[in-house]
């Protein structure tokens, strides 16, 4: 494993208004020095604060590489901190993706692979992890049978309590709007901190700032748009929705280069406000007198695409866009960052968080999947393969595999096809190798296969039938992949 030290703030490097070149990978901006000594790795007994920022696409966060300038406080919190350069997600929307953070367990396992467990109307019956895998304990109950006060504010919609998120907290509340922001998560968590501050404390934060289903109260100020821009979008959540649903009805969009770039710049400005509420949040968290015995986890469930496959939204490619996410664990004390650079997955976060808790992984009923990442932040390498799946509204059902040195596979199990990419040199996912490397197209296939094959899920037996399996009103009555 190869790490860099980080002794000072990733700065953005540009602060223009024009969409930012993906044409090439964007490396950390950071400047050398002496490797620091690696930091305590026990902290038992000590707080966790898990933060979420739904749809937050690793390719936008400044310490990152993006060279816009809208994470100055994601990018700060990463200068003490681990920074993850290639953390992947096991699924790419939020159901699935999110309970594996809690379960330790892929979502073919969880099983909450889509919103409805039967949606056959007049039958409609909401899926929930209690009735649909009942002996996995959750990161939550474990912390909860020992000691700690646990609990969740969040955005609602993909992470609501009926889902059966909230087992193991002793409070679990989303906002009343159904992709609620952190303007509501925020001071409701804040309120129970200042009650809660004298035990030791499990602390999920979320909301939904920077999802196409969001939009800041007071409106757009259009900051990082284009002037002169013909105002063909004005960045509504309407517009944002008949986007997904057309791109997922034609296979793709034909947009402009300039709305393009307009609806990056959007997503830029909801970010830049997320991250001033999180500034916000740590500025009054620091007030209490707790961030030397916390351990911060930031991260996102998913990515969201804007038309770097010509669609939009998540959910239905397995993409970098969709399943890059950013990862920062901040320790207890911790004085030097260091960047590392190992492709790792969501699936490592429940391990890690109990492992830097000092407890053991058998505190959960059931085998953990993911390895903690523990090893990576004491300079050690953690080479091994990722993998990610997503059966989204039953619209596709797509798996993924991606090795440590950046090759991927895309294997569509509907009609077999398959899309191989070598991400050192291809970070875009534009070339796909399927054909011109059919001997490493089949290798990483069998991987694929056994791996969920292993997990009790032969994925050569099922039959793979298109459905219907709605996530928004509005989908339900005539569209059809």
């Amino acid at each position: 494993m190869r790490f860099t030290p980080i002794p000072v703030l990733c700065l953005a490097l540009l602060l223009g208004t024009g969409c930012a070149d993906r044409s090439a990978p964007r490396p950390p901006v950071v400047l050398e020095s002496e490797p620091s000594a690696a930091p305590p790795t026990k902290f038992k007994e000590h707080n966790i604060v898990f933060v979420s920022f739904d749809a937050l696409q690793a390719a936008h966060v400044g310490c990152l590489g993006y060279p816009r300038d809208v994470t100055p406080t994601i990018d700060t919190f990463a200068k003490n901190a681990n920074l993850f350069r290639n953390a992947y997600s096991v699924a790419s929307w939020t159901v699935p993706a999110s309970m594996t953070w809690f379960t330790g367990v892929y979502p073919c396992e969880h099983r909450m692979t889509n919103k409805f467990a039967v949606y056959q109307p007049p039958v409609e019956k909401i899926a929930n992890l209690k009735d649909l895998s009942p002996n996995l304990m959750t990161l939550a109950e474990i912390l909860k049978k020992n000691g700690y006060a646990t609990a969740g504010f969040t955005g609602n919609a993909g992470v609501s309590g009926g889902f059966g998120y909230e087992q193991g907290f002793d409070v679990y509340e989303h906002d009343k709007d159904v992709f609620g922001t952190l303007d509501q998560s925020i001071p409701r968590a804040l309120t129970w901190l200042k009650t809660n501050k004298d035990r030791k404390f499990f602390l999920f934060l979320h909301g939904y700032d920077v999802h196409g289903q969001s939009s800041p109260p007071e409106g757009y100020d259009y900051r990082f748009v284009e002037k002169g821009y013909d105002k063909r979008y004005t960045g509504s959540e309407q517009e944002q929705e008949l986007l997904r649903e057309e791109g997922l009805e034609k296979k793709q969009l034909s947009l402009r280069e300039q709305d393009v770039r307009f609806w990056r710049a959007i997503y830029d400005e909801k970010i830049q406000r997320a991250d001033a509420k999180f500034r916000h949040f740590l500025a009054e968290y620091d007030k209490l007198g707790l961030s030397e015995r916390t351990l911060f986890i930031l991260t996102s469930d998913h990515g969201t695409e804007f038309y770097e496959h010509r669609r939009f939204d998540h959910g239905f490619t397995l993409y970098d866009e969709q399943i890059h996410v950013p990862l920062i664990i901040k320790l207890p004390g911790q004085t030097a960052g260091q960047v590392i650079n190992d492709r790792l997955s969501s699936i490592d976060v429940m391990p890690t968080i109990l492992d830097l808790l000092e407890f053991s992984p058998e505190q959960a009923s059931h085998p953990l999947r993911g390895k903690s990442l523990v090893p990576a932040m004491k300079g050690e390498p953690i080479g091994r393969d990722i993998f990610s799946e997503t059966d989204y509204r039953l619209y596709t059902f797509k798996r993924s595999i991606i090795t440590p040195e950046g090759w991927k596979l895309i294997h569509t199990l509907k009609d077999k096809s398959r899309e191989l990419f070598f991400l050192p040199d291809d970070p875009r996912e534009l070339k796909n190798l399927a054909e011109v490397e059919p001997i490493r197209s089949d290798a990483l296939e069998e991987k694929l296969f056994d791996h969920f094959n292993k997990i009790g899920h032969d994925l050569r037996i099922k039959r793979w039938e298109i459905g219907l399996n709605p996530v928004y009103k509005s989908q339900g009555k005539t569209m059809r992949p």
